[in-house]
């Protein structure tokens, strides 16, 4: 059942792996949307903490750290110092944003797990796991890998096939399995882990998912599917080297899973902090006066929603979720978003290439959020959605609204005069926007309250457009004055409501209306929605333009950018071509291979890849036609001097002989390069 009028909140962001940057998946997924709600939920004057942290623990940062040739602790040192500082200058509030390897968070999580021991809440079982006898080491379903059996890609790992998204378990993979640790075939072999017996718990469990009726459809969806299914026992243990240690005797090599201590790193982390604030952590986790929201990817849903709610329940002091408003995924280009295929649009990167533009990217990602279903980031469409609406609406109005008063009103609030029909029917919608803004945030429709921020900002163009305030103040200043004092009223709701979607463009408006002269409780959200937050006669502060128009080489730019990584990407990923069989050292010496230079080239009609070339062979010269016309102009070849095979039989093309071949080197990505001598060499030297 909902929780009606908490005295509290405790929000928290998923912890994201510390095994490599932000992409702007992750903050539509539910950074933003987190940072959203929370930032409304201060605004109201609620208290709340909002907790985040990244998971250091897990299969994932052992594969980086193998990828990259250096310890996991260096890997998660490295990622989350990158991590934390790109969410603070994107904006992102958290209270604390933490880790999982903090020592306080190794205790906490081992004292729940003891607690559940001792209460006889596991099972422990013997079962046959996969074993990689080379590197002597049992393998998480990550380090497997094998034929996927939905689609069959031959590089599907034991828990999930990244092409198809089907979610797998390694012995349903297809022959050949291999370990990515030696590239050996695991075998089976018997290990002991602890068990959650979820089996037992399900009728709880439904109770506890049925008594949230006003879950979003995604959420609720997943877990009935997973409950019509049956619940099984899941192991909370793995037979790894890195991680939180079980906290029982003879248990080396075994450490706590990675989904049982990655969610109590929210408890830990709030405990951390209350710390540093002085406050009582257990007012946030155990106090049923709380409202505990989980934001979360489509995803980790099963793991918030049935997983930790059960060990919670098991625990027996812990409040549980009240909601897990969790997004769908975000394409990227009309493709999936892919790290592993660098493609992406990185976060940190963002930031560096387009500076002060923090707020474009919420703004974009808020508008166009994954929230019922996925969606899809294009470049053209983000230049579009700055260009037509947060500068020709949001920024327009704002301008239009200073620059008349610079100029008609010495720059300070005029006077209200005789409000006409018109100004009430106004007023009276301003007034309604505060309210239609919070109960979208409030029931995590975060996509209608962007649109009612921007309907307001509407308001006001169309408001201008019909008075025209430059045209009145020719024959009534009082009215002109009014307009604009009007104008200027919905500037300042404006700047309070949109804090939450966009906090540097609230600074920066804050900073246009000289906020600082203000008392500091004008411009707050229990005041948005009136007509009287500036006084007439207050000077305003220095305007300049709120954004400004992205020009389309810099969105070329950014396109060229993404598909060079993914090309590159791939061709760093490419197999080199397995070698031929071996020959005698006297099949090589019967190739007769010399340099010459290309006198004459032309294509061949009728080929897309003849070129015909005539070759100074230093023998009178000869015609080799070569299939590299793709690849070279006829006119870049004059001059060069090439490396040709000189006996090999003449062969009949598209009706011309061609009296050799000449020798060219294939790239990664299937380009041709010449084979020319470090220096220029006599025609018909020979190659040896």
């Amino acid at each position: 059942m909902m929780l009606e009028n908490p005295q509290r909140y405790t929000v928290t962001a998923a912890l994201i792996y510390a095994n490599g940057p932000i992409h702007i998946g992750h903050l539509a997924g539910c950074y933003l949307p987190a940072d959203i709600y929370v930032r409304y939920l201060r605004a109201t004057g609620k208290d709340v903490a909002f907790i985040s942290g990244t998971d250091e623990h897990g299969v994932p940062i052992t594969i980086r750290a193998q990828k990259e040739g250096i310890t996991p602790q260096q890997v998660v040192d490295k990622y989350y110092t990158q991590i934390k500082k790109s969410f603070e200058d994107f904006g992102i509030s958290f209270d604390i944003y933490s880790r999982t390897s903090n020592k306080i968070h190794h205790e906490t999580s081992q004292e729940i797990f003891l607690n559940l021991y001792k209460g006889g809440n596991f099972t422990e079982e013997v079962t046959e796991q996969y074993y990689d006898e080379t590197a002597k080491q049992f393998l998480a379903d990550r380090y497997i890998v094998g034929v996927c059996p939905v689609c069959g890609n031959e590089n599907a790992y034991g828990d999930q096939c990244e092409r198809c998204g089907s979610t797998l378990s390694p012995t349903e993979l297809k022959e050949p399995l291999r370990s990515m640790l030696s590239g050996a075939k695991p075998v089976l072999k018997s290990t002991k882990n602890w068990y959650l017996p979820l089996d037992r718990m399900q009728p709880r469990i439904e109770e506890y998912v049925n008594s949230h009726p006003e879950w979003k459809t995604n959420v609720f969806g997943q877990c009935q599917s997973w409950l019509k299914e049956g619940l099984r026992p899941r192991a909370m243990t793995r037979d790894l080297d890195w991680g939180i240690s079980v906290p029982l005797p003879d248990t080396d090599g075994k450490v706590l899973y990675v989904w049982f201590d990655a969610p109590i790193g929210y408890i830990s982390m709030t405990k951390e902090w209350a710390a540093e604030q002085g406050r009582d952590w257990e007012l946030y986790w155990r106090d049923e006066h709380t409202k505990l929201v989980h934001f979360i990817g489509k995803d980790n849903i099963v793991f918030h929603c049935i997983i930790f709610p059960a060990m919670l329940m098991h625990e027996g002091s812990y409040i549980l979720a009240d909601n897990v408003p969790a997004n769908e995924f975000m394409n990227l280009e009309g493709d999936k978003i892919s790290t592993s295929r660098n493609w992406a649009v990185w976060l940190h990167e963002y930031l560096d290439e387009m500076p002060n533009k923090e707020d474009v990217l919420r703004y974009v990602l808020a508008a166009n959020a994954p929230e019922t279903k996925d969606s899809e980031f294009t470049w053209k469409d983000f230049q579009t959605r700055n260009n037509a609406e947060l500068v020709g609406i949001f920024g327009n109005f704002v301008n239009r609204a200073f620059v008349l008063t610079q100029k008609f009103c010495d720059n300070r609030v005029p006077t209200l005069a005789d409000l006409t029909e018109y100004d009430h029917v106004v007023l009276n919608e301003l007034a309604q926007y505060p309210d239609r803004i919070g109960q979208a945030i409030g029931q995590y429709r975060f996509r209608e309250a962007l649109m009612h921020l921007m309907d307001l900002a509407r308001l006001g163009n169309k408001y201008l457009a019909e008075t025209e305030p430059w045209k009145v103040v020719k024959t009534d200043v009082n009215r002109a004055q009014t307009i604009l004092h009007i104008a200027l009223q919905i500037t300042a709701n404006l700047s309070i409501l949109c804090e939450p979607f966009l906090p540097f463009t609230a600074r920066k408006l804050r900073q246009q209306l000289n906020a600082e002269v203000l008392d500091k409780d004008i411009l707050t959200w229990l005041n948005a929605g009136k007509a009287d937050l500036l006084t007439e006669g207050h000077t305003l502060g220095q305007s300049s333009l709120l954004f400004e128009k992205l020009e389309d080489d810099v969105i070329n730019r950014q396109i060229q950018k993404l598909h060079d990584a993914k090309r590159m990407n791939e061709l760093a990923t490419k197999e080199v071509p397995t070698l031929k069989g071996e020959i005698a050292y006297d099949d090589f010496a019967k190739m007769d291979i010399r340099i010459g230079t290309i006198t004459e080239a032309e294509r061949v009609p009728k080929s897309d890849k003849l070129l015909k070339l005539r070759v100074d062979d230093g023998m009178g010269g000869r015609q080799i036609l070569s299939g590299i016309a793709k690849h070279f102009a006829p006119e870049d070849l004059i001059g060069k001097q090439v490396t040709f095979l000189a006996n090999l039989a003449p062969r009949k093309m598209m009706g011309l002989e061609s009296q050799g071949m000449i020798l060219m080197a294939e790239d990664r990505d299937g380009a041709l390069a010449m084979l020319p001598p470090s220096k220029g060499v006599w025609n018909g030297a020979t190659v040896s």
